[in-house]
């Protein structure tokens, strides 16, 4: 028996809260029901109300009913219940089930804590500062380095970058800020709108996570005074800023620590007033390290003087970014889900929580975006992030069904109905504000480069990128990618950028034009999120806002394919395709739009 057509978007085209109570919209097909409910639990116990019939959309019938958020948490969870024909149906997040739903997996709204509705306006770029773009000269840039760190290791632009082995963290190419700065035409031209920055804080590394002083930048990018410039430039721009915070562990050098003993830092001296900012044991020069990572050495949150300098003062890190004359635009913050009292992150929602409240303190509308390597649910509830980096719900599943490797580089092979599953699932347990708010990559500073990963594949290339820009979540480039810059594990990721291969990049064009399709088309950036079509190889979906619609299809095989698209569930009278990429056959049929997809492509319309 095939389930019935069931469909609820979690856009203001379905759901609505006017300070008091929830509207919900379901859409049907056409049939008779014995009855459809929405089902809440408004104090932890069932009640099943009864939807109206409230109208047509296309061929689909439309039912409403509105009722009274939870008044005992932030999160309310409802889900949709049909009887027909003696069986009954269920819609929850992930789609038609034939049985009650996990709780996990019903639809959910938080009406206290929202995300800034701009991060899903934005295309975001990632910039690793040394090897973005220098405004000095090799010389110059050797001639400051020479006097600031004698012990770096002074490339020139472009060289091989090399290993963590060898001198892999104290290797120097001469990116700064003014260099950004230089740039910031070029990024407006290739049509981003949101830059995030790897660490600027002083460290002795070049990836600056081993902080030694949270209020300084380091000397090597420039000084605060061309922070706080580009801040301007960028804002003249009308782009935003996120900044890397990282708070869960210092530098060895940084003062409380002072490895080398030159003051009154933590180690070596159990009388320090900064002993209890680290987890020592007992007197010993025994601490905890990230990861076991000596030379990162863990804060201990549970101390008052750690909190106050980090969040709770007004004179916090925090703080002090986001207020004039910087007025950053959010913090993406490492590690989040590891910091707190010990080893075991104890009490970690609770920091989280502060982390966020601190920085909404000084702007409500700040993107407080946690890094997540793995699933982070319990953190995208609304009350802790706004959105995490997308590892475990975008990169993780594409990079498996496309590149065939999971974040280990192990093998593992897909296919479209599993790769279906996993987004599905990863979105389910998430409020859609906050899944509209993910940062999605298809690599970053900590991952091989996914052109590398295809083996150069220019046409699993391009798919990957339609669906970075297609998907559910805000999307970022990590610099370089615009060019095809490769690279495989850290720190081969992060190359110099080639400016040299600028001019004439046909890489560059292809960003663009998805750059600017993505901000054309509302509904790329807000709208629902509605499977038209899945099987081994290939797959539709569809992007719903008010009247603007948006079909993404796809064909990872590598044989033709032919994909049937049953425009009538999108509830449209409008049923004409619209080819924004390049043409292909199309077959109309009663409703049913049938295509054929060539070998690994990818096709984008607009229903008119």
């Amino acid at each position: 028996m095939s389930l019935p057509f069931l469909f609820h978007s979690q856009t203001v085209d379905g759901l609505a809260f006017d300070g008091k109570r929830v509207k919900v919209c379901l859409k049907t097909e056409a049939l008779t029901f014995d009855a459809v409910y929405v089902r809440i639990e408004p104090d932890n116990e069932e009640y099943l109300v009864a939807m109206v019939q409230c109208g047509r959309a296309g061929e689909l019938l439309l039912w409403e009913v509105s009722f009274e958020p939870n008044r005992d948490r932030d999160i309310t969870h409802y889900v949709f219940k049909v009887v027909r024909n003696g069986q009954q149906y269920w819609l929850d997040a992930r789609g038609v089930q034939k049985r009650i739903p996990p709780k996990e997996f019903h639809f959910k709204l938080n009406v206290n804590h929202q995300p800034p509705k701009w991060v899903q306006e934005q295309v975001f770029y990632q910039i690793f500062p040394d090897r973005f773009a220098a405004s000095q000269s090799e010389s110059a840039i050797r001639e400051a380095y020479c006097e600031y760190d004698p012990d770096a290791v002074i490339k020139m632009w472009g060289e091989p970058v090399g290993n963590h082995q060898n001198s892999g963290a104290r290797e120097f190419f001469g990116g700064d800020l003014k260099g950004v700065e230089q740039k910031l035409e070029y990024l407006e031209q290739l049509g981003v709108t949101a830059l995030y920055f790897n660490p600027i804080f002083s460290s002795p590394s070049n990836h600056k996570y081993d902080t030694t002083d949270y209020f300084t930048i380091d000397p090597m990018f420039g000084t605060n005074e061309h922070f706080a410039s580009l801040c301007e430039k960028i804002r003249s721009k009308n782009m935003k800023i996120v900044l890397d915070a990282v708070f869960n562990h210092t530098s060895v050098h940084h003062p409380w620590f002072d490895i080398q003993q030159k003051g009154k830092g933590a180690y070596g001296n159990p009388q320090s007033d900064f002993r209890d900012y680290y987890f020592f044991d007992g007197k010993s020069n025994h601490y905890i390290g990230w990861k076991g990572i000596d030379n990162l050495p863990v804060l201990n949150f549970e101390n008052h003087e750690v909190r106050e300098y980090i969040y709770q003062g007004e004179a916090s890190v925090i703080k002090h970014w986001l207020k004039p004359p910087y007025s950053v635009d959010g913090w993406r913050f490492d590690v989040i889900h590891m910091l707190g009292e010990g080893e075991g992150a104890k009490n970690n929602a609770h920091y989280v929580k502060a982390f966020r409240q601190a920085t909404k303190s000084v702007n409500p509308n700040a993107y407080v975006l946690g890094e997540h390597f793995f699933e982070a649910t319990q953190w995208l509830q609304g009350e802790q992030e706004d959105g995490a980096m997308n590892y475990y719900g975008f990169a993780h599943p594409v990079r498996a069904f496309i590149a065939h490797q999971d974040i280990t580089y192990d093998p593992i092979d897909i296919d479209g109905f599993e790769f279906k599953a996993w987004l599905d699932e990863a979105r389910a347990k998430v409020p859609f504000a906050n899944q509209l708010s993910q940062l999605n990559q298809l690599d970053s500073h900590d991952t091989a480069r996914f052109l590398t990963l295809v083996n150069g594949d220019e046409k699993k290339m391009k798919i990957a990128l339609a669906l970075l820009m297609t998907y559910v979540g805000a999307p970022c480039i990590y610099y370089g990618s615009e060019v095809g810059l490769e690279g495989s594990f850290d720190p081969d990721n992060r190359r110099c950028f080639p400016w040299h291969l600028v001019q004439g990049s046909h890489w560059i064009h292809l960003y663009q034009q998805w750059i600017e399709i993505r901000k054309q088309f509302k509904a790329l950036q807000s709208g629902s999120m509605q499977w038209l079509y899945c099987d081994e190889r290939a797959f539709a979906y569809a992007r719903q806002l008010g009247e603007e619609t948006i079909i993404v299809a796809v064909n990872i095989g590598l044989q033709e394919s032919t994909i049937d698209l049953p425009l009538w569930q999108l509830g449209l009278n409008a049923k004409h395709l619209h080819q924004l990429l390049d043409k292909c056959e199309i077959i109309d049929y009663e409703g049913h739009v049938s295509v054929n997809m060539a070998a690994l492509s990818i096709n984008l319309w607009q229903v008119k």
